[in-house]
């Protein structure tokens, strides 16, 4: 209906009312009701993004078909399915394979690419289960899957949250969380106040009476990582989930986590499925958006399906409390190349339950003092890490070059630390795992030096055409992963931005490892779109 709201359509429950209708709104049916004082009223719903993700709408045809299949059925069939859409790049690799031996400088850095890029869209589309809505196929065997406990059928939940200085977006996070579909009796909601300057505090002081959050206040300003652990001090749940100060969640994404968590107890964390918030304010923000599904929907589906998801991100993050308990000193205490190391807050803790089976005790003696440690000793285990795709939260993204650089400096400096950690043990946890991590690490590393390459050894070599053939090649493959994007979100044209990422990557992020190298001391914890 034109003009009509989307959220009331959603929460049909919040009703309006109008102010000519002359009847008691606290008489219903005849039957007075009594008013409680002492009682917190549910909040409104906050301003969910008008996205094509947030509506329910009905499955199509081919969704309905595999569904309705039997599982081993309806995995041969994805798996031919994504054969038949990926044949025109298996294609022309095939032309291109006989000519890779009589050029391999040319050719070779994108032969590798575009095969790396077809797997991980096999591995995503053919084999990838949201945990939430079904049985994973690839789980530990009986005798091994009977080392992790189960968790109760509704666990109790601590949500988490640290912000410093977000009064534009932090009242609409807490509502979302506050508005979770979860038992209200278990779900307890702690956020901490590092030191905010901006009137963030007021907010957080009227949301604590009005929601029945818990709030802490801190006096120092400590960084992310310790103002988290400050909550967890008095986090009693037996999950313990986060979520980041710009972000607003769908009414199910949290319940969904839990579930994937009761369902498979190999899980220790999952992750769930961001896209941006703020899609609609500039072509960088749309071309962020198409980024980030991919992001999550291609490269964590991916490792989902071993199990190794190598970064639960930060919009929603959710962990088991036996998973990760241990080691939040360790993850607080963090120092790399002899400094404290404040960033990586989202691929470290991911470190920490990825590897614990081998690296979990040495972490425990460093800080066998701490109440963490003492309390309670939870045993090392191999736990796996999956990914929720139907678990939606939207995250303001950088809407200025700026902020968009900063950030960008701030996850390089991340993915290096975490090189040193979880690069050490992540061939323990088999082939797919390791070719996985190991390949995007080297294309990581090798993307500086390729550019080199190809935007200025070459033209100062008169090989101009090496470098079309280069940016050819980008453009390709951000047409490839817009194409994912489409398939997965058919009635969005935003698809056509995603090679402009793949080119601003090529001529321009690539650039960042080495400055975020030099500068990995320096770090400070703060957020700005613009």
């Amino acid at each position: 209906m034109p003009g009509s709201d989307p959220l009331v359509e959603q929460f049909p429950s919040n009703r309006r009312l109008d102010p000519q209708d002359s009847r008691d709104p606290l008489q219903s049916g005849g039957t007075t009701l009594t008013f409680d004082p002492t009682r917190v009223t549910r909040p409104a719903p906050p301003p969910l993004p008008v996205l094509r993700s947030t509506r329910k709408t009905e499955p199509g045809f081919l969704r309905r078909g595999l569904d309705s299949m039997h599982p081993a059925l309806r995995h041969g069939t994805r798996r031919v399915l994504t054969l038949i859409c990926l044949l025109p790049l298996l294609l022309i690799l095939a032309r291109e394979a006989p000519r890779l031996a009589q050029s391999p400088l040319v050719l070779g850095y994108g032969f590798t690419v575009l095969t790396g890029t077809i797997a991980m869209l096999y591995i995503a589309y053919s084999r990838y289960d949201d945990p939430s809505e079904r049985t994973l196929r690839k789980r530990p065997k009986q005798n091994k899957l009977a080392d992790f406990p189960a968790l109760p059928p509704r666990p109790k939940v601590s949500f988490l949250l640290a912000v410093k200085d977000e009064i534009d977006y932090i009242e609409a996070c807490v509502r979302s969380m506050a508005l979770c579909e979860y038992d209200e009796d278990l779900l307890q909601i702690i956020v901490v106040d590092d030191m905010s300057e901006d009137g963030t505090r007021d907010v957080l002081r009227r949301l604590e009476t009005e929601l029945g959050i818990t709030v802490l206040y801190l006096e120092k300003n400590l960084g992310k990582k310790y103002a988290l652990v400050k909550a967890c001090e008095i986090a009693d749940g037996d999950v313990i989930a986060f979520t980041d100060s710009d972000c607003i969640l769908a009414p199910d994404a949290l319940s969904r986590c839990v579930r994937a968590l009761v369902d498979h107890p190999e899980l220790g964390a999952v992750s769930g499925h961001a896209r941006a918030l703020n899609v609609t304010r500039t072509v960088f923000t749309k071309a962020q958006d198409v980024w980030y599904e991919g992001q999550f929907r291609v490269a964590k589906a991916a490792e989902s399906t071993f199990g190794s998801v190598t970064c639960v991100s930060g919009p929603l993050a959710v962990f088991r409390r036996d998973a990760i308990y241990n080691y939040l000193p360790a993850w607080a205490g963090d120092r790399f190349m002899g400094a404290p190391f404040r960033f990586a807050t989202d691929r470290q803790l991911t470190g920490y339950v990825l590897g614990q089976r081998w690296r979990g005790k040495k972490l425990k003696r460093q800080y066998a003092d701490s109440p963490f440690v003492t309390e309670r000793d939870y045993p090392e285990r191999a736990w796996r890490i999956g990914y929720v795709q139907s678990a939606k939260v939207w995250t303001n993204v950088p809407e200025s070059f700026r902020s968009f650089m900063k950030q960008q400096i701030r996850w390089k400096k991340s993915f290096i630390r975490n090189l040193f950690f979880t690069g050490s043990f992540m061939w323990r946890r088999g082939f797919g795992p390791a070719a996985l991590y190991y390949g995007h690490a080297l294309w990581v590393v090798a993307a500086p030096i390729m550019a080199f390459r190809h935007l200025v050894w070459a033209p100062m070599h008169g090989m101009a055409f090496l470098t079309l053939l280069y940016l050819c090649g980008v453009i390709l493959k951000g047409f490839v992963w817009g194409l994912a994007f489409k398939v997965d979100n058919p009635n969005d044209g935003r698809w056509r931005y995603r090679p402009l990422m793949s080119l601003l990557s090529a001529l321009l992020l690539a650039w960042l490892l080495p400055y975020s190298f030099a500068t990995i001391r320096r770090g400070v914890w703060a957020r700005s779109l613009t």
